[in-house]
């Protein structure tokens, strides 16, 4: 059953057989225009870093979730290979996704999409990776109406970790588990590798 909308999300989803192919900048920066390129049609973003073989977003769809992740993974594997030449695999079959419960959900993974790339050693400290919303470089879509935190700091400030786990046999992008033993849904989706059409390049930096 397709998830309904005006719902905020936190999806992982990784690259075919965790191959390491967003080290490369130009694949990077190529699905950060691609994902900027559909809000706010598609989707709110609200938040998201890009991983040398996954990426994890925070996202209020327009329609379904299904439909939104269609878009964000169809779209950049249709201009990987025409824009970069890539011919093989991109993407896993499927996503995982977490519904945000509230205000204190909706921080915590703010905070790990921030913390993410630096105690992953990709940056020596947050806000300095290149391929996440922290950066400040990005335009992104206002908090979701109703799980607004009481300040901005509560977003960016020390929340604990998370709580989602990754339920997808090969997907091990999200190293931590709830400490409610609550576990997130794997949705089934396999139209990453073909999807719509992206929208044209833009500059996405702000």
């Amino acid at each position: 059953m397709a998830t309904t909308n005006e719902q905020t999300y936190f999806v992982t989803s990784n690259t075919a057989g965790r191959k390491p192919l967003f080290r490369h900048g130009r694949w990077a920066q190529l699905f950060i225009q691609v994902l900027c390129g559909y809000r706010p049609e598609r989707f709110l973003l609200h938040s998201f870093v890009v991983m040398p073989d996954h990426f994890h977003v925070l996202i209020t769809p327009q329609e379904s979730l299904e439909k939104a992740v269609q878009f964000i993974k169809g779209g950049f594997s249709f201009r990987a290979k025409k824009e970069l030449g890539w011919t093989g695999e991109i993407w896993t079959a499927g996503f995982s996704d977490h519904r945000i419960r509230d205000e204190e959900d909706y921080a915590s993974h703010l905070r790990y999409i921030a913390k993410n790339p630096a105690e992953a050693g990709l940056a020596e400290q947050e806000g300095s990776y290149a391929y996440c919303s922290d950066n400040g470089r990005f335009e992104l879509d206002a908090f979701p109406r109703g799980l607004k935190p009481r300040s901005v700091g509560a977003a960016s400030g020390a929340a604990k970790a998370a709580p989602f786990q990754n339920k997808s046999d090969d997907a091990e992008a999200t190293p931590f588990q709830s400490e409610s033993g609550m576990e997130s849904r794997e949705s089934g989706t396999k139209s990453g590798e073909s999807g719509a059409e992206a929208p044209p390049l833009h500059e996405v930096a702000g």
